[in-house]
């Protein structure tokens, strides 16, 4: 899932694009509220991380005017200011949670998850396809009880297919929720990577264009990707 860091410290806003990579996000860096703020209104995002002690614009405006703009992502505000009115000031301003530094950063991925559920009107975080079960929060996979080793774009995809499961996943959504701005991406990746997922979860049936009757990731030509009960 795509994820805005907007935070001025350089060093907390590497450690945090780099333990976020690891558990699977992909990440953009924003250093102040300006660019932070840009950023959020022209890119998708599927969550934001936001500090509100940031240069140029400060966070509550970045808030105040993402909201203001009709922009919904889900904001996750992540800031040293712990008084409990900051706090309440913070939420009623349309954030939807409030973390304070020092923080457990299992804590903060858990809390992005449970956004990310959230805003797709996913209650659990285990979602389950016939038999295909995808743990969002330990980020496994498994069909039929066996367990299915996936490489991280190929998660990241299998994942945005679930919270979506039944609906038509197009390649413009795909590109805007798997790749951060740095990736590199191959003109055919969003295909190479669907190919991919549908060797792991659905062994000698995968085809690029149709995957077949059994396959659970349908392709909708002209449109997208489904992924639904075969």
């Amino acid at each position: 899932m795509r994820t805005l860091v907007i935070e001025d410290d350089p060093k907390l806003g590497r450690l945090l694009r780099r333990g976020l990579t690891e558990e699977g996000f992909s990440v953009d860096l924003a250093a102040d509220g300006e660019e932070g703020l840009h950023l959020a209104t022209t890119e998708t995002y599927d969550a934001i991380v936001l500090d509100l002690m940031i240069p140029k614009i400060p966070g509550a405006q970045v808030l105040a005017a993402l909201r203001k703009a009709g922009r919904d992502t889900p904001v996750l505000i992540l800031t040293a200011r712990d008084a409990p009115q900051e706090k309440v000031a913070g939420l009623n301003s349309g954030a939807d949670d409030y973390m304070t530094k020092p923080f457990a950063f299992a804590e903060l991925t858990a809390r992005l998850h449970a956004l990310i559920r959230r805003s797709n009107r996913v209650a659990s975080a285990v979602i389950r396809i016939g038999d295909l079960q995808i743990d969002t929060s330990a980020r496994r996979v498994s069909r039929g009880g066996k367990t299915i080793e996936l490489r991280a774009k190929e998660y990241a995809l299998l994942e945005l297919l679930a919270l979506h499961q039944g609906e038509v996943v197009t390649r413009t959504q795909i590109y805007d929720h798997i790749y951060s701005q740095d990736d590199d991406t191959m003109s055919n990746a969003v295909d190479v990577h669907v190919c991919r997922l549908r060797q792991e979860i659905d062994p000698g049936r995968a085809s690029l264009l149709g995957g077949g009757k059994a396959s659970l990731i349908r392709t909708v030509r002209g449109q997208g990707y489904v992924l639904e009960e075969a």
